[in-house]
């Protein structure tokens, strides 16, 4: 049984999804969540990979904690494709301070399950994960 020090059991699923998002691109964005009743983070929602990032961004609620994968495509100044898997801790000032607590204690063991996260955000409101937040960390 995990606690609130060790961080939270991962669910299977989570890696799985993470990793047909990496390997397959099945996927735009995947937004996990905390379930406390079984102690375990859980998907709670996968992006169409024909969706962008105005879908991923509405996909996340406004007063909850939640974490997020968002695969970023973009092309370089030498005219390349390239495309940025992304690690988004999104913890709004308006949540309720046990849930900051229990996400921030979990992130980094919830992290370390997913191989491959090329880019890190922590985001307490829209602006900290804009699109021009997330080019410019691409780069």
């Amino acid at each position: 049984m995990a606690n609130a020090a060790s961080g939270m059991a991962v669910n299977d699923d989570c890696k799985l999804k993470f990793l047909e998002l990496k390997a397959k691109r099945t996927y735009r964005f995947i937004v996990f969540k905390i379930d406390e009743k079984l102690k375990q983070v859980i998907v709670e929602k996968v992006g169409d990979p024909t969706l962008g990032y105005d879908d991923f961004a509405a996909s996340l609620p406004t007063n909850e904690c939640r974490y997020a994968i968002f695969d970023f495509d973009f092309v370089t100044e030498e005219n390349c494709q390239k495309s940025k898997i992304f690690f988004i801790a999104w913890s709004p000032d308006t949540s309720r301070v046990r849930s900051k607590m229990l996400y921030a204690s979990s992130k980094d063991k919830f992290k370390r399950e997913l191989d491959g996260i090329q880019v890190e955000l922590q985001a307490t409101d829209p602006t900290e994960m804009g699109l021009d937040v997330i080019r410019g960390r691409a780069n």
